[in-house]
C-alpha cells in the first residue's frame, strides 16, 4: 500500500493551498491561538496534523507541537515490508520534510527523538528526557502501542530475538540476519503483522527457510473463517513458507554464546532456527498517561477515552493505539484515522455543527499478504458470534433478528437459536477464490463476509455494509452475478415498435423523417412526429435513434445553439468569457452567422444568461432588456392574466414576524393572493406591472430584497431546522442554508438552481431532489449534485462524503462553476450530468482531484461573480431610465381626458397647432358579423376574477384558442393615427417593444432595425394580452418560406443583399408563439397554424410620433377590445365541481370553512385580523392598511 493511501486527501495539497492563501494575504495574522501539543509523531499523530490543518489553515485558532519519540518523520508503519527492498526511510514518510515546513508561520514546529516523561496537568506543561517544559491548552496523546514480547518464556531475550514494530526493529533484524546466511528464520504468530514479517524475512534472502509458527488451526483467525484461513495456508506453502499449525512456543533454546539455536515446542516437538520474530499482537502505551493520574484500563488496557475521545482530564485527549473505547483497543491504523479525524473536526467545526461522536469503527481489511489477496468487511464473523448490530425496520419496526419476549423461555430450555443470519458461500479450490457473504434473515440486508482469491467487490460492498440500506437485488446476484436482460437500445427495435404511446409514433415514422431530410434536427423530429411533445418520458430514445440515424447517413450531429450560431452554449460562453465581450451587437458580428441578425428567442435569453453570469450587470438596462424573457425583462413571474407574482428572498425559508407583518401588508393593500411556495417562501399573485415598483419599494424599505423567482439562477435554498431545535438534528442545516443561499443568489446559469440542506438522514428538507443538496453526517455533511423535481424527476448523487462545515462552500463553487461554464442552454443538472463523459466519476475527478487544473481559476470566477451582488429591484428604484420600463401603457396617463382615451389620440396630437393626418384608407370588404360590446371604461382584467377560499385568483383558461384568421380580416376603412411618441421606443440591437392603448383595444409597437410595426396586444393561443412582452427573432437571411413573415415587397429595409428576405416575427412570452410582424403572410403564427394576429403598417416621423394605420376606434373595439376577449368563469366548468358534491354529501367530520375558526364564537380570520390592525390586541398599536 503506498503511503499517500495513508494521507488525508487535501494534505499533500496543503502546502499549495498556503501559499495561494498567503499571496492573497486571507490567512489571519493576529488571531487568538491555543496551543496544541501532541505526544507521539506515528500515523494517528500525523492523521490528527494533517486534519486540523487542512481545517484550521483559514482560521488560525491553533497553534501544533508534536514531539516524536523516534528519530525519524511520521512514516508509513504498514508499509514496513518494502523497506527490505529499498532500505531507505524517506520513501516510507508520509510527508516529506518540505511538507512540515511550508505551513504557516508558526503553526507547526516537531520534535524528534525526544521522549516525553511526564504530564503536569494543573500547569498544563509536559516534560521531556531533555528537561524541556512545553506548555499546552491542549493535549493529545498519540502514543501508539507496543509489540508484545512473551516475557514468561525462556529464552525471550537471547540474540536472534525481534520483534517487527518499527524501522529500528527492521533494522537491527537486516543486520542480524547477515550473519546467520543459510540457517533458518521462523515468525511467531499467523495474523496480519506475521505474515507481514514472514514475507519480511523471505525477501532477505538471508535464511534457507523460513516458517511461521500459528497457535491456531489456521491463520488469520481474527479475520477469517476456518475454510477461508485454510485456503491461505495452502496459497502462502506454495510459495514457501512452511507453516506450522496448533503450535505453542514452550521455551526458545539458546546456545553457550546466548543465541537462538531452535525452539521447542508446548507438545515436546522442536525444530531448529537461528532467528525467531515475534508478532503476537500489541500493547497499548499508557504509561505516561497513568504516571499523570488520567484514568486507564486495567493491565495495559490502554487509556479510557470518551465517545469525544477525551480521557478523565480536561483538554486532554487520546487517540489511536494508545486510547482505550468502551474497554477496546484497536491494532489497526482505519480507527485511529478515524478517531484522528473526530477529534480534529470538533475542535475546528463543532461551532457550526453538532460535535462529532467516535462510534464503532469499521474494521474492515483488504490485503494482499505473500502474494494472496485478502479481505473482510462488516461483521464478518456475524454467523460465529451473533451480529453485533442488525438493520432496523422502517415505519417503526423492532430490528430483524430481535428476541421477543415468547422466545426468550424458550431459549432457556431449548438453548439460543442460532443467529439470525444466513451466509452465502462460494469457494474454487481451482482458482483459489472463497467468498462468504453475510445476509439478514429475509436477505434484505449484507451484514458483512470474507473473501480470498477475488476481492474487487470488496469497494462496493462495504459502503453497503455501512449505509445499511435494503437490498434491491437478490443476494445470489453477489455471487453469480445478474441475469441479463435484453439490451433496450434503439438498434435492436423493429420499425413498427411504438416509441411515443401518447402519440403512436413508430420507429420507422422517426427514421423516415430523418433519412427523407424532413427532419435536420432534434426539434424538427418533435415538430413533425409529435414524438416527445406529449409526456416527454419518450425523448432519450427518440434522441438515440436520431443520433444513430443521423450517423448511418454519415451527418454529424451538431450541438449549435439555434441557426445564429454554430456554437454550443459553452463554446459561445468561452468565447464570450475569452474575448470578454459584453454587448449583443459584439457578441453577433465576432461569432454569429450574420452580424445584422437580432437573434431569437432561443440564443438571446442564453446570451443575456452567459452576460450575467460574466458580467453581472444590470440585465434591464437597454442593450441588455431585449435578450431577457420576460420575467427577467420585468423582475417578476408573468402569470396567465398578464400579471406578475412577486417573492422576496427568504433564505433558507428563515423569517421574521416583521418580515410577515410586511408581506402581510403589502398583499393586503394590494388585493394580492398569497401562497406558501415548495421552496418556503411566500409567493404573492395577481401584481399589476404598473404596481411593481411600489410593491418592491415596501419590501425594500422593509428589509427585504429580489427573490430571483423570475431568473435562471439560484432560487432557494430548502432547509429543515436541523440542530436550531430538531432533537434529531446533527447539523445546523439552517444557518448552513441560509450561508449558501446569501452566497449564490442572484448568480445566473443555464437553468433555474434549488438547493436544499437537510439536518440529518431523515432527510426533511429533501436535499437529495434538488441540483446541489447537503445532508449533514456526524463528520460533516454529504454533498449531492444532479437532482431535480419536475417533468423528469431525478435523484441526486453522491459528489462528496463527510465533507467538513468549512469546506462545503470551496466544492459548491466549482461544481457551479464548472456547471455555468459547460451545460447546454436550458438544460438542469441532472441531465447536464448524465452526458458529461464519465458522469459523476468525472465531474469528481475534476471538482474534488483537479483533473483539469481548473479548480482556482472556478473558485476566482465564482468569488468575483458573488462579489459584485447588487439587489436587482433596488437598482431599478433607484434608477429613472429603467423605471420607464414599468409602466402598462407607454400613452396612458393620469392626464388623459376619456374622450382622448377613447379616441386613441395623443393629447399632443389634439392640439390645434399640430392636427392628427387625415390622410385615410377605405375598403370595400366589411367584417364578419361581430357583436361589438358597448362603450365601457377600457379594462386591464383581461381574465374575470374569481373568489375562492377567501382569496381571489383568475377563472381557468378555456380549452379552445381563438381561431378567428386576424391577420386577413378587412377592416372598413384605416388611417394614420399618432400613436405613440418615437422617444418610448429607444432603439437597441436586439430590438423594441412597447404596449398602447387605444379605446379599449391594446397594441403591441415594435422598432426592429430602425423600422416599426404593430400587431394586437392579444395572443389568440391563450388570449393573453402580453406580445409586446416578448422576444424578437429573425432567421437568416434567405431562410423564409413563403407564408412565414419577413418583410413586403418593395420593403427594403427587410432585404438583404441580392434581394432575400428575411423572417422577422415576436415571440409570445408565454407558449412561444411566433408571430410574423412583416413580409408576405404578416401575423401568420410560424408554429402553430391555427392562430393568427392583426398586423398594422406603422412608421415615424418628424414630429416625433410613431403612426399606426388603425380603423375607426369603434371596429378596432367590436374585433380586438379587450372586453371583447376576456376569458369568463363561464366558459370552463370547475373542475372540482363533482368532486365537491361528493365531498359535501360526506359531510366530513371535524372541516371547518376557509377561515372560519373552530372555537364557539371564535372571530374568525378576517375578525381576528381587524381586532389586530385596530390595536384590539395586547401590545398591540394597530395597523393602517
Amino acid at each position: 500500500m503506498s503511503n499517500s493511501e495513508w494521507n488525508d486527501p487535501e494534505a499533500n495539497k496543503l502546502p499549495e493551498k498556503v501559499q495561494q492563501l498567503e499571496e492573497k494575504d486571507e490567512i489571519p495574522k493576529n488571531t487568538q491561538r491555543k496551543r496544541i501539543v501532541v505526544v507521539g509523531l506515528g500515523m494517528v499523530g500525523i492523521a490528527f496534523i494533517e486534519k486540523l490543518m487542512k481545517l484550521d489553515v483559514k482560521r488560525r485558532e491553533y497553534d501544533i507541537i508534536v514531539i516524536g519519540e523516534e528519530p525519524h518523520l511520521a512514516y508509513n508503519r504498514v508499509g514496513l515490508t518494502s523497506f527490505f527492498q529499498h532500505r531507505k526511510v524517506e520513501n516510507l514518510y508520509l510527508n516529506p520534510q518540505e511538507w512540515y515546513s511550508s505551513m504557516p508561520l508558526g503553526s507547526l514546529n516537531y520534535h524528534l527523538n525526544t521522549l516525553v516523561t511526564s504530564i503536569d496537568p494543573t500547569t498544563k506543561s509536559v516534560t521531556t528526557s531533555s528537561g524541556t517544559t512545553v506548555p499546552y491548552d491542549i493535549l493529545v496523546l498519540a502514543t501508539g502501542s507496543d509489540a508484545v514480547l512473551p516475557r514468561h518464556t525462556p529464552g525471550h531475550n537471547a540474540k536472534g530475538v525481534f520483534v517487527y514494530r518499527t524501522i529500528e526493529d527492521l533494522q537491527k533484524l537486516i543486520e542480524f540476519s547477515a550473519t546467520k546466511k543459510g540457517a533458518a528464520g521462523a515468525v511467531v504468530g499467523g495474523g496480519l503483522l506475521g505474515l507481514e514479517a514472514a514475507k519480511a524475512m523471505m525477501d532477505l534472502e538471508e535464511f534457507n527457510k523460513v516458517k511461521l509458527i500459528e497457535r491456531n488451526r489456521w491463520v488469520l483467525s481474527r479475520q477469517l473463517d476456518g475454510d477461508a484461513g485454510g485456503m491461505v495456508v495452502e496459497q502462502v506453502r506454495k510459495l514457501g513458507l512452511e507453516v506450522l499449525l496448533s503450535k505453542r512456543v514452550g521455551r526458545i533454546e539458546v546456545d553457550e554464546e546466548g543465541g537462538v539455536k531452535g525452539v521447542q515446542f508446548e507438545d515436546g516437538e522442536r525444530m531448529d532456527c537461528a532467528c525467531i520474530c515475534f508478532a503476537i499482537g500489541i500493547k497499548a502505551r499508557d504509561e505516561l498517561a497513568r504516571r499523570a493520574g488520567i484514568k486507564c484500563a486495567d493491565r495495559g488496557g490502554g487509556i479510557i477515552v470518551n465517545t469525544d475521545l477525551s480521557t478523565s482530564i480536561q483538554d486532554i485527549y487520546a487517540i489511536g493505539e494508545c486510547a482505550s473505547w468502551e474497554s477496546q483497543t484497536f491494532g489497526l491504523i482505519a480507527p485511529g484515522v478515524e478517531m484522528a479525524d473526530v477529534l480534529a473536526f470538533n475542535l475546528t467545526q463543532a461551532k457550526v455543527h453538532a460535535p462529532r461522536k467516535f462510534k464503532r469503527p469499521d474494521l474492515s481489511t483488504k490485503l494482499k499478504l505473500l502474494g494472496v489477496e485478502v479481505a473482510s468487511f462488516g461483521d464478518f464473523f456475524a454467523d460465529r458470534d451473533g451480529p453485533k448490530e442488525l438493520p432496523a425496520r422502517r415505519h417503526g419496526g423492532t430490528k430483524e433478528g430481535t428476541i421477543e419476549a415468547k422466545d426468550r423461555v424458550r431459549n432457556l430450555t431449548e438453548g439460543p437459536a442460532p443467529p439470525p443470519v444466513k451466509a452465502l458461500t462460494y469457494k474454487d479450490p481451482f482458482q483459489q477464490v472463497y467468498k462468504k457473504y453475510l445476509f439478514t434473515m429475509d436477505g434484505k440486508y449484507l451484514l458483512g463476509g470474507m473473501m480470498i482469491g477475488d476481492t474487487k467487490d470488496y469497494v462496493k460492498l462495504v459502503p453497503m455494509v455501512k449505509n445499511q440500506k435494503a437490498l434491491d437485488v437478490p443476494p445470489g446476484e453477489f455471487i453469480i452475478g445478474a441475469s441479463k436482460g435484453d439490451d433496450d437500445s434503439a438498434d435492436d427495435l423493429t420499425d413498427d415498435t411504438q416509441i411515443c404511446s401518447c402519440h403512436n409514433v413508430l420507429k420507422r415514422d422517426l427514421t423516415k423523417s430523418i433519412k427523407d431530410g424532413t427532419c435536420k434536427s432534434i426539434g424538427d423530429v418533435k415538430s413533425c412526429t409529435k414524438a416527445g411533445t406529449g409526456c416527454g418520458g419518450c425523448m432519450p430514445l427518440v434522441q438515440t435513434i436520431f443520433n444513430k440515424t443521423m450517423a448511418s447517413m454519415g451527418q454529424e450531429v451538431k450541438n449549435h445553439l439555434c441557426p445564429h450560431f454554430e456554437y454550443s452554449r459553452a463554446d459561445l460562453f468561452n468565447i464570450i468569457y475569452v474575448k470578454k465581450l459584453q454587448s449583443f451587437e459584439d457578441i453577433m458580428k465576432e461569432c454569429g452567422k450574420d452580424a445584422n441578425s437580432v437573434g431569437c428567442e432561443a440564443c438571446k435569453p442564453t446570451i443575456g444568461s452567459i452576460i450575467a453570469s460574466l458580467f453581472n450587470k444590470h440585465i434591464t438596462d437597454t442593450s441588455r432588456r431585449g435578450l431577457q424573457d420576460t420575467n427577467d425583462k420585468f423582475l417578476a413571474n408573468i402569470q396567465r392574466n398578464g400579471t406578475f407574482s412577486v417573492i422576496p428572498r427568504v433564505a433558507g425559508g428563515e423569517i421574521t414576524p416583521e418580515k410577515l407583518i410586511i408581506i402581510g401588508t403589502v398583499a393586503k393593500k394590494y388585493g394580492l393572493y398569497t401562497k406558501i411556495t415548495g421552496g418556503q417562501r411566500i409567493d404573492m399573485f395577481g401584481v399589476r406591472k404598473q404596481d411593481l415598483l411600489a410593491i418592491w419599494t415596501e419590501l425594500i424599505d422593509g428589509g427585504m430584497e429580489s427573490g430571483h423567482a423570475y431568473a435562471k439562477s439560484l432560487r432557494t435554498v430548502k432547509s429543515c431546522v436541523g440542530t436550531t431545535w430538531c432533537r434529531f438534528g446533527i447539523g445546523d442545516s439552517v444557518g448552513m442554508a441560509v450561508r449558501l443561499e446569501e452566497r449564490y443568489k442572484s448568480i445566473r446559469s443555464p437553468h433555474k438552481i434549488k438547493g436544499g440542506v437537510s439536518g440529518c438522514v431523515r432527510e426533511c428538507a429533501e436535499a437529495q431532489n434538488k441540483d446541489f443538496g447537503l445532508i449533514a453526517t456526524e463528520k460533516g455533511f454529504n454533498v449531492f449534485v444532479g437532482g431535480n423535481g419536475g417533468a423528469k424527476p431525478r435523484h441526486s448523487e453522491l459528489l462528496a462524503k463527510d465533507v467538513p462545515p468549512d469546506d462545503v462552500v470551496p466544492i459548491l463553487d466549482r461544481y457551479l462553476s464548472f456547471y455555468v461554464r459547460t451545460a447546454d442552454k436550458l438544460q438542469r443538472t441532472a441531465r447536464w450530468i448524465e452526458n458529461l463523459p464519465g458522469g459523476i466519476k468525472y465531474l469528481r475527478e475534476v471538482i474534488l482531484e483537479d483533473k483539469l487544473g481548473i479548480c482556482a481559476d472556478l473558485e476566482k470566477q465564482m468569488e468575483d461573480l458573488v462579489g459584485s451582488y447588487f439587489c436587482e429591484w433596488t437598482e431599478v428604484i433607484r434608477n429613472p431610465e429603467r423605471r420607464k420600463n414599468f409602466e402598462a401603457f407607454v400613452n396612458n396617463d393620469s392626464t388623459r381626458t376619456s374622450a382622448q382615451l377613447f379616441s386613441g389620440t395623443p393629447a399632443a396630437a389634439i392640439d390645434s397647432s399640430n392636427p392628427p393626418p387625415s390622410d385615410t384608407t377605405t375598403t370595400n370588404n366589411l367584417p364578419p358579423p361581430i357583436s361589438a360590446p358597448a362603450p365601457a371604461p377600457p379594462s386591464l382584467e383581461t381574465i374575470e376574477p374569481i373568489t375562492e377560499r377567501g382569496q381571489t385568483r383568475p377563472a381557468y383558461w378555456p380549452k379552445e384558442s381563438a381561431t378567428y384568421d386576424f391577420k386577413s380580416h378587412r377592416w372598413t376603412s384605416l388611417t394614420w393615427q399618432p400613436l405613440v411618441p418615437a422617444s418610448k421606443l429607444v432603439p437597441a440591437a436586439t430590438g423594441a417593444s412597447v404596449a398602447v392603448q387605444r379605446g379599449d383595444t391594446q397594441l403591441a409597437v415594435f422598432l426592429v432595425r430602425g423600422r416599426y410595426y404593430a400587431t394586437q396586444q392579444m395572443c389568440p393561443h391563450k388570449r393573453a394580452f402580453v406580445l409586446s412582452d416578448g422576444l424578437i427573432g429573425d432567421d437568416l437571411a434567405g431562410s423564409a418560406a413563403d407564408g412565414e413573415g419577413g418583410r413586403g415587397e418593395g420593403e427594403k429595409e427587410g432585404k438583404e443583399e441580392g434581394g432575400q428576405e428575411r423572417k422577422l416575427w415576436v415571440s409570445c412570452p408565454l407558449h412561444k408563439r411566433n408571430y410574423a410582424l412583416g413580409g408576405k403572410n404578416p401575423g401568420a403564427c410560424g408554429n402553430d397554424a391555427e392562430v393568427s394576429v392583426a398586423t398594422f403598417e406603422a412608421e415615424d416621423r418628424e414630429d416625433g410620433w410613431v403612426y399606426v394605420k388603425l380603423p375607426p376606434v369603434e371596429e378596432l373595439d367590436a374585433l380586438l377590445g379587450t372586453e371583447r376577449w376576456r376569458v369568463r368563469a363561464d366558459e370552463t366548468e370547475a373542475p372540482y365541481k363533482e368532486l365537491d358534491r361528493r365531498l359535501e354529501r360526506s359531510r366530513m367530520k371535524g372541516r371547518k370553512g376557509v377561515g372560519v375558526s373552530h372555537l364557539e364564537g371564535g372571530r374568525g380570520a378576517d375578525g381576528k385580523a381587524m381586532e389586530i390592525l385596530a390595536g384590539g390586541e395586547r401590545g398591540s398599536v394597530g395597523m393602517d392598511w
